[in-house]
């Protein structure tokens, strides 16, 4: 009986202690899974910081590039507007010069119309005092002179 009871209370030792030694395995499982899930979050967030860092590095080089290359435009832009502005006044340059000179040659073919006709008109009138002269003071003897006879 006493072994018995000896080997009951060993049994029941063995137990107690089979059941604390799973319950601090448990315990201790439970702690690593936290650990290991806490650490795997301040991983991730590290992992995330870097590749942060690593793309923010990456977009301020395509960024200096791109203003780089926007600047090269803006100034070969730059450049082929003052051209074509330079081009643009030359040439309103050269209409206004051909402008004027086809005004100064229609001013002179005015001025030649306007000297012949002035040349005619005097002729004309030459003519006509000659022949009023003419018909006053010799030509039609019986006749009398009349104001509306020279039109």
């Amino acid at each position: 009986l006493l072994l018995q009871s000896q080997a009951l209370a060993e049994e029941e030792a063995a137990k107690t202690k089979g059941e604390m030694l799973t319950r601090f395995l448990k315990d201790k499982l439970a702690k690593e899974e936290r650990s290991s899930a806490l650490n795997l979050h301040k991983l991730s967030t590290q992992w995330r910081a870097v590749r942060r860092e690593t793309k923010d590095k990456e977009l301020r080089q395509d960024i200096e590039i791109l203003s780089q290359t926007f600047a090269r435009v803006m100034d070969c832009k730059d450049s082929s507007l003052a051209t074509d502005l330079e081009e643009a006044e030359e040439q309103h340059a050269r209409a206004l010069r051909s402008h004027l000179h086809n005004i100064d040659r229609l001013l002179q073919l005015q001025r030649c119309r306007l000297t012949c006709l002035e040349e005619g008109f005097g002729a004309q009138l030459e003519a006509l005092k000659k022949e009023f002269e003419a018909e006053r003071y010799g030509g039609g003897e019986g006749q009398q002179w009349h104001p509306l006879a020279v039109l």
